[in-house]
């Protein structure tokens, strides 16, 4: 991953968000150590602080935890926590900014519900071929 330096998102929290889709693509699993804030500041060509913030913004959500002397392991059940909190953030905003184009638009919410199915019918055959 290249962080993107010119986005409003701070570099520690891609940091963090870089981990957990490593985690949830199962390249890191639970109970396995992630990497220190040296690895990830040399990865990324960042201040060690820098990544020390995003590993810690994970270990405040309990993604990770510490273990003395050892370094961070990823935290059980994290895969589940990333999806739920990721369905709550990222899903929610985009349903409510779609309904807001919707209404905008003048299409009815049984428009909308057909085309969200259509659409994810017309995702499911192309995955079939």
């Amino acid at each position: 991953m290249i962080l993107n330096t010119d986005s409003m998102k701070p570099i520690y929290v891609q940091i963090a968000e870089w981990l957990e889709l490593e985690i949830l693509n199962s390249n890191i699993k639970e109970d396995e150590r992630i990497y220190s804030q040296y690895q990830l500041a040399d990865m990324f060509t960042v201040n060690p602080a820098t990544a020390a913030k995003g590993l810690n913004l994970l270990a405040d959500e309990n993604i990770v935890y510490k273990r003395r002397g050892l370094g961070m392991f990823v935290s059980p059940n994290a895969k589940q926590f990333i999806l739920t909190k990721r369905r709550k953030q990222i899903l929610e905003q985009m349903i409510k900014e779609l309904v807001i184009e919707a209404n905008r638009l003048d299409v009815s919410e049984s428009e909308l519900i057909m085309m969200i199915h259509n659409f994810g019918q017309d995702d499911k055959e192309e995955e079939q071929l």
